[in-house]
């Protein structure tokens, strides 16, 4: 919270705090000067939107280090990773059923097997791949086999890489209905659901109760 919150949030004042100017730096890349238009249209932002929109340059960082240390991750840990996600997104039930649903052997293209809900009633089949490059339409189509051989209804395929866009042009026109999590989304619903990553710091944006002023 900010004790004396000033007129204006700018580029200005946020460079009085290190976390932004070392996020501006890039971990010691030389910084590059703000073109003056950029620097006018900065400047016009209300507090508010700068915050949001220095916020989110945070996270889109924040997404980018997040990614690199789970492909830097063995693949007991990236399993590990994949159930503490689907957990805390609400999937799985408990930990152990979770941990052994999905811990199982592949199977025809299948990685495993979790609740979709906590009471069982449904189940979603899941491949998930530390692949560095891009998944193609081939190893969609082989995984859509599988559930169709198990006559499946939902899976997720997710991948520390991305998917290439006849992959994902494929997903929006079949049945069984599968959701592909690229690298970025991956990481993204790590920052969403706290997986991985912890608050550094909190602000509290406060505004006039104009209820309270109210007289008679």
């Amino acid at each position: 919270m900010l004790k004396a919150p000033p007129a204006r949030i700018d580029i200005k004042f946020l460079g009085q705090y290190p976390e932004f100017v070392e996020f501006r730096t890039h971990k010691g890349e030389t910084e590059q000067p703000i073109p003056p238009a950029a620097a006018e249209a900065a400047d016009a932002e209300t507090p508010e939107e700068a915050l949001e929109a220095a916020h989110a340059r945070i996270e889109s960082s924040l997404a980018s280090e997040v990614l690199a240390r789970v492909k830097a991750g063995s693949p007991a840990f990236f399993e590990r990773l994949v159930v503490e996600l689907l957990l805390k997104m609400g999937y799985g039930g408990s930990r152990a059923d979770a941990g052994q649903a999905v811990g199982k052997a592949g199977d025809e293209g299948i990685d495993g097997v979790i609740s979709e809900d906590r009471l069982g009633l449904d189940i979603v089949y899941l491949q998930a791949k530390r692949w560095e490059g891009s998944v193609g339409r081939p190893e969609i189509q082989r995984f859509v086999g599988a559930l169709h051989g198990k006559r499946a209804k939902k899976g997720v395929f997710i991948t520390t890489g991305s998917f290439s866009s006849d992959a994902a042009a494929y997903v929006e026109h079949i049945d069984p209905k599968v959701v592909l999590i690229d690298g970025r989304r991956l990481a993204e619903l790590m920052i969403d659901f706290e997986v991985g990553v912890a608050t550094a710091r909190t602000y509290h944006v406060k505004r006039v109760d104009s209820d309270y002023f109210e007289e008679g």
